[in-house]
C-alpha cells in the first residue's frame, strides 16, 4: 500500500458525461431532484477499478507526477474507497476546486436559494470520513491544495476541527516535495502557504502528467496578460508550453485507452504561443492541427477571451474550420463581465487589448458574433456588485445582454467575489441587490431558457443516449425555470 494518497471529492472525481461544462451543476444547491438522479445527471462518478480512478482532475495528477518525479511511493484513489488504502497512509493530499462554495458561481447560487452547493457538501462529507478521522488519530498527516485553498482563510475554524495539517495556495511543484517529505518524517508543517511568484516553476520544472486526466483536459499555458483586477491568474508569469510536451500529454490520455476526448485549458486558448494579446497564428493552427488528427473523441476550450476572437476573424475561422471536421459544435468559457466602459476602462483595462477599454461592449459584440457564426458556444459570465458600480453601469450591461439574444449562450451573472488585487474589498451580498440587478438576473435567466434546447441538441446530437439524456435535462431545464421565476419574480416586485 502506497505511504502518500491523493484524492478529491466526489463533484470532482466526474467525467460530467465527458461534458466539462456540466461540472458546473456541482455549483448548485441540493434542490427539487432528487439527489441520486440530480448527480446522475450532472455528476456520476469517475468509472473506477478497485477504487482506482480511471481518471482524476488534471491539477491533480500534476501534484501525483511531481511527487512520483521524487521519489514518493503515491497512489491517487476514489473518495468512495478511501477506507480501503489509508490504513497504511502517512499523508492524504486532497484537491480543491471550491471546499466552501465561495466562488463566484456557487456563492451566487447558494446566496438566491440560500442553500449550500453540491460541491461544498460533498467536501465537507470527504473530510468528515470516518476512515480519515481514524486515521488521523493513528497520525496521518493531510494537506489540501488546489483552485481553492483561498477559500481555508475564510473558515479557519474547519480546519481545525478537521485537522487540516497544511494548504497549499498557488502552483505548487517547487514547493510540494519539500512540504510532503515533512510530513512523512514528522517536521512541523506551515498551517497555511502561499506560494510566491519567485517560487513558480518554470516550464522545464513542470512534469508531464503519468496518469489519464478527466475528459482529457490538458493545460497549453498558464497565467495571463490581460491584468484584471479581480482576477488571480493574472497574478501568475505568463508561460505557454511547448507543442511537443502538449502532444506527450495528449499521447499519454489517448493511448490510455480510458480517454477518448481532449479539452485545452489556458485562460484564453486563442494567445496559444503569443508574446502579447494578438494571436500567433502559426502555432494556434499547428496546435489544432495536431489535437484533432490525433484525438478520436470531441474537442473543447476551457476559456478564450472576446478581444482574441475580434481581433482576428479570419485565423478564428480557420481555427473553427479545423474543429468542426469531427464534430458539430464546441465550447468554452467567456469572461464579458459588465457592459460599462467606464468599469472596462478602470478594472480591466487590457481586456479589451489590442483594442481600447472603451471599446469594450463593441469588442464583446463582434467576438459573440463570430462565435455563433463558427458554432463555439460560449459559456459567458457577468459579474454583479463589481466595486463602484452604479445604477448607468448596470443599464449598461443589460443593454448589451440585450444586444446578444440572438447569440447561442449561455449568460451567467455571478455576485462579486474579492479575488485577485481586489481581495481586500467587500464580498457583495444577495442584502445588496437592487431591482436593476433583480431584473438583469431575470434578464439572464430568460437569456439561458431561450437557448437551452438548442444547447441541448448540439450536445447530445451524436450520443447513442443522446435521446434519453437529453429529455431528462429538458425536463429538468422547464421545472428549474419555474422555480427560478418563483423565487425571483416577488424579489423584483418587493424590493
Amino acid at each position: 500500500m502506497a505511504e502518500v494518497l491523493l484524492t478529491a471529492d466526489r463533484t470532482l472525481m466526474s467525467n460530467y458525461h465527458n461534458n466539462e461544462f456540466l461540472g458546473f451543476g456541482t455549483c448548485a444547491p441540493p434542490n427539487f431532484l432528487p439527489e441520486w438522479f440530480y448527480s446522475f445527471l450532472f455528476f456520476p462518478p469517475i468509472r473506477e477499478s478497485k477504487g482506482i480512478p480511471a481518471a482524476a482532475p488534471y491539477g491533480l495528477r500534476k501534484i501525483e507526477a511531481q511527487l512520483l518525479k521524487a521519489g514518493f511511493d503515491v497512489l491517487t484513489v476514489s473518495p468512495d474507497h478511501i477506507e480501503d488504502y489509508i490504513t497504511d497512509a502517512k499523508v492524504l493530499g486532497i484537491h480543491t476546486m471550491d471546499p466552501f462554495g465561495l466562488g463566484p458561481a456557487s456563492s451566487t447560487l447558494a446566496a438566491i436559494f440560500k442553500k449550500e452547493p453540491y460541491l461544498a457538501k460533498y467536501f465537507q462529507m470527504l473530510l468528515s470520513n470516518p476512515a480519515i478521522k481514524k486515521a488521523k488519530k493513528n497520525g496521518l498527516k493531510v494537506i489540501v491544495g488546489g483552485p481553492g485553498a483561498w477559500q481555508f482563510k475564510y473558515r479557519p475554524k474547519f480546519v481545525e476541527e478537521h485537522g487540516i495539517d497544511c494548504i497549499i495556495e498557488g502552483e505548487a511543484e517547487k514547493v510540494v516535495g519539500k512540504f510532503f517529505r515533512d510530513a512523512l518524517e514528522g517536521k512541523e508543517l506551515p498551517k497555511y502557504y502561499e506560494v510566491n511568484v519567485s517560487e513558480a516553476p518554470a516550464l522545464e520544472e513542470i512534469p508531464d502528467i503519468v496518469n489519464p486526466s478527466i475528459n482529457g483536459l490538458i493545460e497549453i499555458g498558464r497565467g495571463c496578460c490581460r491584468g484584471c483586477e479581480f482576477c488571480n491568474v493574472t497574478l501568475r508569469p505568463l508561460r505557454w508550453y511547448p507543442l511537443e510536451k502538449i502532444k506527450r500529454e495528449i499521447t499519454l490520455n489517448i493511448t490510455s485507452g480510458k480517454i477518448s476526448g481532449c479539452c485545452l485549458h489556458a485562460e484564453d486558448v486563442m494567445l496559444y504561443g503569443s508574446r502579447n494579446t494578438r494571436p500567433n497564428e502559426e502555432k494556434l493552427i499547428k496546435l489544432h492541427e495536431y489535437v484533432v488528427k490525433s484525438n478520436n473523441g470531441g474537442l473543447s476550450w476551457s476559456h478564450c477571451s472576446l478581444a482574441a476572437v475580434a481581433s482576428n476573424p479570419q485565423l478564428f475561422a480557420k481555427v473553427a474550420e479545423i474543429i468542426l471536421q469531427k464534430q458539430p459544435w464546441w465550447g468554452a468559457e467567456i469572461g464579458i463581465e459588465t457592459g460599462s466602459r467606464k468599469l472596462a476602462r478602470k478594472i480591466m483595462p487590457a481586456k479589451a487589448h489590442p483594442f481600447k477599454a472603451e471599446e469594450w461592449p463593441e469588442v464583446v459584440k463582434t467576438g459573440m458574433g463570430l462565435m455563433h457564426d463558427n458554432r463555439l458556444v460560449p459559456a459567458c459570465t457577468l459579474i454583479v456588485g463589481l466595486p463602484e458600480e452604479t445604477e448607468d453601469d448596470i443599464i449598461k450591461t443589460m443593454e448589451l445582454v440585450d444586444d446578444l439574444k440572438h447569440v447561442r449562450s449561455l449568460i451567467v451573472p455571478l455576485f462579486f467575489v474579492p479575488l485577485g488585487r481586489l481581495k481586500q474589498r467587500d464580498w457583495f451580498k444577495r442584502a445588496e441587490l437592487t431591482n436593476l440587478h433583480k431584473q438583469l438576473l431575470l434578464q439572464c435567466v430568460e437569456h439561458d431558457f431561450h437557448w437551452v434546447d438548442d444547447l441541448l441538441d448540439l450536445s447530445f446530437r451524436d450520443k447513442w443516449y443522446g435521446r434519453f439524456l437529453r429529455e431528462f435535462y429538458r425536463g429538468f431545464a422547464g421545472i428549474a425555470k419555474r422555480k427560478v421565476r418563483q423565487i425571483e419574480q416577488p424579489l423584483v416586485l418587493n424590493g
